[in-house]
């Protein structure tokens, strides 16, 4: 096994798809699949900063699958009037997926893969020029990967768990509720939708997510119709066999408790 950094736009699609088995597992999420990143790659952030994006890879040998993936990015930011490299993973900080489910992966075969992952991670940092900080949000509780790389940045490593807040549907309870799966159906409703998307996000961005993940039929939309309006409505992911209510508004919407996320955070301070 050995480690290796694939850099660029393009490459980093390529890895995204060559990443593609690792990542298909019934407990990946989503928003830690291929479309959802390749999506979150190519969303231009306001104002557009020089983001860079890489993928650590492990793999037996150039022409095999990956063994393991960490798909990130990185953007200088100002601290206090300092240049600070900021590195997170891919997708972070873009358009957010459903609540309530950890959202990110590092995806890896086995613990011996998720050590060679967190090496690789932790010599992409010692090579970063000037100082930087590294944030790695929204994974699972228990990823060895992330284990492995905070025992590999020792003291300057700090672990956050954080409890999440599901959304969940109930929109049968206020009426009649049409619910359908058809990209071309969605299309009406899509503009008021987007009118109560979740803050701060960019309405072209989200828009660009919706409709790639109907056209391949895992969007439901749900309405509450009122006159020639809507009452209520909801966009809801379908992972599998498990609906991930996404956003919406009106009532018969409230939260729950969700599933922990737990999040790494260091820099080169700490180092």
């Amino acid at each position: 096994m050995f480690t290796r950094v694939a850099e660029g736009r393009a490459r980093v699609v390529r890895e995204i798809r060559a990443a593609a088995p690792l990542l298909a597992g019934p407990a990946t999420p989503t928003t830690a699949r291929g479309p959802w990143l390749a999506a979150a790659l190519h969303a231009a952030p306001a104002p557009a900063p020089r983001v860079r994006h890489r993928a650590v890879v492990v793999e037996a040998h150039r022409q095999g699958r990956p063994a393991g993936a960490a798909l990130l990015s990185s953007v200088p930011v100002l601290r206090r009037g300092r240049r600070v490299t900021a590195v997170r993973l891919l997708g972070d900080g873009g358009p957010p997926g459903p609540p309530g489910t950890a959202p990110r992966r590092l995806p890896a075969a086995d613990p011996a893969v998720a050590g060679l992952l967190a090496d690789g991670i932790a010599d992409l940092l010692a090579h970063t020029r000037g100082p930087w900080e590294l944030s790695l949000t929204g994974l699972p509780l228990g990823d060895p990967v992330l284990a492995a790389l905070g025992a590999r940045l020792g003291t300057g490593a700090l672990f956050r768990t954080t409890r999440s807040r599901a959304l969940v549907d109930a929109l049968d309870d206020v009426g009649p509720v049409h619910r359908s799966t058809d990209p071309a159906a969605l299309e009406r409703w899509l503009p008021v939708l987007l009118e109560h998307r979740p803050a701060g996000t960019r309405r072209a961005d989200l828009r660009a997510l919706v409709r790639v993940h109907a056209a391949a039929g895992v969007v439901e939309h749900a309405v509450v119709a009122s006159g020639d309006g809507a009452r209520a409505g909801l966009l809801t992911l379908l992972d599998g066999g498990v609906r991930r209510p996404w956003f919406g508004f009106g009532p018969g919407l409230r939260e729950a408790p969700g599933q922990p996320w737990v999040s790494l955070v260091a820099d080169s301070r700490g180092r």
